[in-house]
This record gives structure tokens, sequence and C-alpha cells, in this order.
């Protein structure tokens, strides 16, 4: 069965990411998903002010988890089988990481919607993923548009005939 990947970081953009994969499981798809996060690594003042390792590691598994969660709502919801990664370090690299380890054959990430100027100066993940994964990187597209429900004409609830 395919593991399919789905990169979340807690937003709007990622939860796209997340409904787009129930999408195609429930069009019959047989897979499983793997919500996965990559925290930055701490900063050099956390690691002076906690001296702590441990500690670090507990709050940046803790905050990952906190950002996972609506996106495991809607999985657990979805009744589909599910894994949580949390990763530490670069996104992209991290992400590619999780994915070899878990086995996963697929990529899904929300698009952030950069101009090309801003994708070009800062970078995105999502290019980087690109480059980096060794399997498939489906990125999805944000939509403000609530989909459309076609009206049922005939009554019937059959599906019209495709033009």
């Amino acid at each position: 069965m395919l593991k399919i990947l789905v990169a979340v970081d807690g937003s709007d953009l990622s939860l796209d990411a997340v409904r787009h994969t129930l999408t195609l499981v429930r069009q019959g798809l047989a897979a499983s998903v793997v919500l996965a996060h990559a925290q930055e690594p701490a900063t050099l003042y956390e690691m002076v002010v906690s001296r702590d390792p441990d500690l670090i590691a507990a709050a940046s598994l803790e905050a990952g988890l906190h950002l996972l969660a609506p996106a495991r709502a809607l999985v657990d919801a979805a009744g589909i089988p599910c894994e949580i990664e949390v990763g530490v370090g670069d996104v992209a690299p991290t992400l590619v990481d999780i994915a070899e380890r878990t086995q996963c054959g697929l990529i899904v990430i929300g698009a952030r919607g950069q101009g090309a100027i801003a994708s070009a100066l800062l970078g995105s993940v999502s290019q980087a993923l690109v480059q980096a994964s060794p399997v498939p990187v489906t990125i999805v597209k944000h939509s403000d548009a609530a989909p459309v429900q076609e009206p049922d004409l005939l009554g019937d609830g059959a599906e019209p005939d495709p033009v």
C-alpha cells in the first residue's frame, strides 16, 4: 500500500494538502498517511538559556505535535490509517529524511503562494523539496473559493453525463 507523507506546518495551506490527500484516498487510492512536521533547530539563545538538550527536544516535539493536531483530526475523522512524525532540522531535508525512513512513495505539501521574486530571494520549501526528494512531490495550490456544487437539474441524484 502506498504511504503518503503530508507536510504540515499548522497553516491553512498545509491543511489544504491534508484535504487533497484525503480526497485521493476517498476516490479509491489505496494509501495510508504520514503526517510530518519539521521543527527548526533550537537557536543559540535557546540553548544557552535552557542548558538542557532534553528539555529543548521535548519542547520541540510538543510544539510539533500541537501543530499537527488539526491535521490529525481531519485524518482521524476520515478513518484513514495515519502515522505522526516530528523531526528537527532544516525543513526540506528533514521531510525527505522522514519520507525515506517511513518508506513513503509520495509527498504532498501546500503551496505558499509567494511571487516569483519572493521565491527567488527567499527560496521555497516546496521547491527545495522537489529538488531533494527521491519520490514524487505534489504541491497543492490554495483555493480561496469554496467548491461549487452542481445543481441536480434532473432531480434524480444521478451524475450528469460528461460533455
